[in-house]
């Protein structure tokens, strides 16, 4: 009788401690180690990814963003009073405390991941090899159906330069500014799968050559037997590292990709399974569970702790996040994973890391709750010591890397949400059951050690700074 009086008297505690992580309007963000500096609403707009450019002696935002919803397809632009549908948001952060928003270039119409132009990569002309020195080049998504660039030298007034379309499905390019190669995700009508790559010379973003398609042998037009894993996004190290990384998947049946770019930029083009394959040296294959959303390179860490061994003091080491797909943990979940490269033909991983479910309830919050992506900069500010992780509902989580054996927490900021923050519903009981919480979905860093996060449902964009212990590991004052 005592024991269950216990279980009876302990159920309301549990349910209520659930109950107060619940986020509420008016509430303060949650934070260690990570302030807020400044926020823009960039209208109320969904948003993917955002890419911080230094223009001059100005810092310019390009933010991507998802279509639009059931409830407003096409939010009013405040600039011109008109409704457009979610395209590119452009804000000046010079000063971050006071964001700037000087420009909505609208993209495709549609809802959610059906339009808007969620996908942005920015140039300089003067970097470029055959660029407008005068110019600077924003390569975007267009909904499902293209790829644009766009002189944005003067940010508040976009000029389009070219278009790439005839697509069916495009995502998460990469774009190598100092030779102009371009990763282009792209849905190819004849392909076997949604998204594959469009390997293109964008070194003159006028005049687009194609050098080839590429992905997984058994993708390609004419291919026989099981389909495999269509890709998410490619991240290139360059001439320099000579690698492209490539993650297929996003929450399930993942897979890192490990492609010489020599041999993909001048091997044989034709998408034969030969051909496909030919460029490859290495892969390492995931569980059914888990995908691979982002594979970012850390080439050459040193391992303190391998100092004195004959071999192997330094690692080449790839971060793989997944992507959480559904709302209140109704799947596995989705982390982070360090992969250890440095022997390509045999990878393997080292390490994993997630946000521990109890410190915050984050399965009763509502909405997603698990990896989405990192940081993509390899400025040296925060390269290799600190990687920063969308995590949805649980915000962005500040990682200490430089041993990535051993990745540690140091910081993390969960925003507060709005009256503009967007429900997210699951079903159950043959009803919607419909919770209000934070959705951080990507995140970017800027050279003067800021960090920029985006929110999937519509709270806008929260710009931070390490503060504390992470701020000392990140080398700032």
């Amino acid at each position: 009788m005592m024991r269950l009086a216990l279980l009876i008297v302990g159920a309301p505690i549990l349910a209520g401690g659930a109950v107060a992580q619940q986020q509420k309007i008016g509430d303060p963000p949650e934070a260690s180690n990570m302030r807020l500096v400044g926020w823009n609403d960039l209208q109320g707009r969904s948003a993917y990814q955002p890419t911080i450019h230094r223009q001059g002696d100005r810092w310019i935002a390009y933010i991507g963003h998802h279509g639009g919803t059931d409830a407003v397809a096409a939010p009013i632009n405040s600039l011109t009073g008109k409704a457009e549908p979610n395209g590119t948001s452009i804000v000046d952060v010079t000063d971050p405390a006071n964001p700037r928003y000087l420009h909505h270039l609208p993209g495709q119409e549609g809802k959610y991941e059906s339009g808007g132009a969620q996908m942005v990569r920015v140039c300089d002309g003067a970097t470029l090899p055959k660029g407008d020195r005068r110019a600077v080049y924003m390569l975007r998504t267009f909904g499902s159906e293209a790829h644009e660039i766009w002189n944005v030298a003067d940010p508040a007034n976009p000029a389009l330069v070219t278009r790439i379309a005839g697509l069916k499905d495009t995502h998460k390019s990469w774009w190598e500014c100092d030779t102009g190669i371009a990763y282009l995700v792209s849905g190819v009508p004849d392909w076997r799968v949604r998204r594959m790559t469009q390997v293109y010379d964008l070194s003159d973003p006028a005049h687009p050559v194609k050098i080839r398609d590429f992905g997984l042998a058994g993708q390609q037009p004419g291919a026989v037997g099981a389909v495999p894993t269509e890709l998410h996004g490619p991240i290139s190290t360059g001439p320099g590292g000579n690698r492209v990384y490539f993650g297929y998947g996003t929450d399930k049946g993942g897979m890192l990709q490990i492609v010489d770019r020599e041999k993909l930029l001048k091997g044989p083009a034709a998408p034969t399974d030969d051909n496909l394959r030919y460029p490859e040296v290495g892969r390492l294959l995931m569980s059914a569970w888990n995908g691979a959303h982002t594979t970012f390179p850390l080439p050459q860490m040193p391992i303190a702790e391998f100092a004195h061994d004959s071999e192997g003091a330094k690692r080449d080491i790839v971060m793989v996040v997944d992507e959480a797909i559904q709302n209140e943990c109704r799947e596995a979940r989705q982390m982070v994973w360090f992969a250890d490269v440095s022997i390509e033909a045999r990878p393997m991983m080292i390490s994993n890391w997630t946000v521990p479910e109890a410190s915050g309830h984050f399965c009763q919050r509502g909405g997603r709750f698990g990896a989405h992506s990192s940081n993509e900069s390899m400025d040296p500010i925060f390269y290799r010591k600190l990687a920063f992780i969308a995590f949805f509902n649980a915000g962005v989580r500040a990682l200490d890397i430089r041993d990535p054996y051993h990745p540690m927490e140091i910081g993390y900021f969960i925003p507060a949400i709005t009256d503009k923050t967007d429900k997210r519903c699951v079903r159950g009981g043959g009803q919607d059951r419909c919770r209000t919480a934070i959705q951080t979905n990507n995140v970017e860093t800027d050279a003067r050690g800021y960090v920029y996060i985006v929110d999937r449902a519509n709270t806008g964009l929260h710009i931070l700074e390490l503060t504390g212990p992470a701020r000392t590991v990140a080398g700032l004052k």
